[in-house]
């Protein structure tokens, strides 16, 4: 008999759902009987790459960045945030009733566990970098007390000293962790260039559109090819075809093959400094420009960590200059893609053993 998995990735941008997607795939290709729920744009994606899945609603966190004060953006959404795990646990268990669901894999839904479904949470991020001590003491500690109610917690990178996400990983409690490989929806493509700058972008309002703004201002001033995916899944199919100024095009979403082959035929990709973006920049082997999200430390510590290696530049946002960008950028390495078939290998095993329990 099939077993039923309900995967549940977090609304917060897209990445959460972005590398679900290699999971769910592995999932299908092994034979269990997948269901998606998440909400915003997180739904919308899962449900333009798997039309055949049917995909329920969960509620929304709504986070929202509008200042550089972490404590502040965090503190004032905390009420709304606890009433959506809250929410959403009571309705995963009449999901998991109504579907008869065997496990659920949640990608930082803190509400996405229950004791009649084995359940799996998915993060990088069991330290919780906040400049505070006292407040990165109990953020740290909430963090894990939540993470134990579920059965083990899958960490997408590599253990020891090919990790991608640094000390983000590394716990100070005792949590059942298991590395699960990097997981990318991207595969490494030899094609001809076609662009000399791709723009992704993605995460919370009104960050992702500040950051637009001052991306197309400067770069229309310089002679170059470029493609800017603005990340937003909900456009017409009139906008989608919107071009940009003499030698830029603007495309609000790509799906994942047609983003991959969008970025294989750039030169150099400018876009945010979240993991997933990580992820997805080392399976393709790509230069980048990382601009993390201001007020959002994750990302600012990975930006920080990767210019240090010499492997990515990166610029602060309100300081953004292109120009300077693209010059510093050339000096940097990337990544390498030596960790594609590894990973995948990782994935396959990770997922049999998973399914075999249950």
């Amino acid at each position: 008999m099939k077993k039923r998995i309900l995967v549940t990735p977090l609304d917060w941008g897209l990445g959460h759902a972005t590398r679900c997607i290699p999971i769910i795939q592995e999932l299908l290709a092994q034979g269990a009987d997948v269901l998606l729920a998440s909400n915003g744009g997180a739904f919308e994606l899962l449900r333009k790459e798997f039309p055949e899945l049917v995909i329920e609603k969960l509620p929304a966190y709504n986070i929202h960045y509008a200042s550089g004060n972490m404590y502040w953006n965090m503190g004032v959404q905390l009420p709304k945030i606890a009433r959506a795990i809250i929410s959403e646990y009571f309705i995963l268990q009449r999901l998991i009733r109504q579907h008869q669901i065997n496990a659920v894999i949640s990608d930082n839904r803190y509400g996405c566990f229950s004791k009649k479904a084995k359940s799996i949470f998915i993060t990088h991020q069991l330290n919780i970098l906040i400049p505070n001590f006292i407040l990165r003491f109990f953020a740290n500690f909430f963090n894990c007390q939540f993470i134990r109610r579920f059965d083990e917690c899958w960490i997408p990178d590599e253990s020891g000293e090919k990790s991608l996400s640094g000390k983000l990983s590394i716990s100070y409690y005792h949590i059942k962790v298991k590395y699960i490989g990097i997981l990318s929806r991207m595969n490494y493509l030899q094609v001809q260039k076609k662009y000399d700058i791709i723009i992704i972008l993605s995460g919370p309002e009104p960050q992702r559109t500040i950051l637009e703004k001052i991306i197309l201002e400067q770069i229309v001033q310089l002679p170059l090819e470029w493609l800017l995916v603005q990340g937003k899944l909900n456009e017409d199919e009139e906008a989608r075809r919107r071009k940009g100024r003499e030698r830029g095009s603007i495309i609000p979403f790509l799906n994942a093959k047609a983003l991959n082959k969008a970025i294989a035929v750039s030169e150099i990709v400018i876009c945010r400094s979240g993991y997933s973006s990580i992820m997805d920049l080392a399976m393709l082997g790509k230069k980048a420009i990382l601009i993390p999200t201001p007020g959002q430390t994750e990302q600012e510590y990975l930006a920080e960590r990767f210019s240090q290696k010499s492997i990515f530049y990166s610029q602060q946002q309100t300081r953004f200059n292109l120009r300077t960008a693209l010059q510093e950028a050339q000096h940097y390495s990337g990544l390498p893609n030596n960790i594609d078939a590894h990973s995948q290998q990782k994935l396959k095993k990770i997922i049999r053993n998973f399914l075999e329990s249950l």
